[in-house]
């Protein structure tokens, strides 16, 4: 291997947003994510949503009026009379 041309391999720390922190190694001194094995769904077996800029709640509102696209009437369209 020539000297000078690989990165710095060196132990990191990972912090999690659920608050767990554990080391391992990276050519970055530290690493944050957002979900780890401590509470990611797969690992837990409980349900939890990540929501990233409010995008469940925009999805419920815009179906929740049952306006949108092929559920609204059609324009123009005569209600069948009795």
């Amino acid at each position: 291997m020539k000297d000078g041309i690989h990165p710095n391999y060196q132990e990191t720390t990972v912090s999690c947003g659920c608050g767990n922190t554990f080391t391992t190694r990276s050519v970055r001194p530290e690493l944050k994510v957002d979900i780890c094995s401590d509470c990611h769904p797969f690992y837990t077996g409980k349900l939890k949503f990540v929501d990233t800029a409010g995008r469940i709640d925009k999805f419920q509102k815009k179906f929740a009026a049952g306006t949108y696209g092929s559920l609204a009437p059609k324009k123009g369209a005569k209600k069948p009379q009795k």
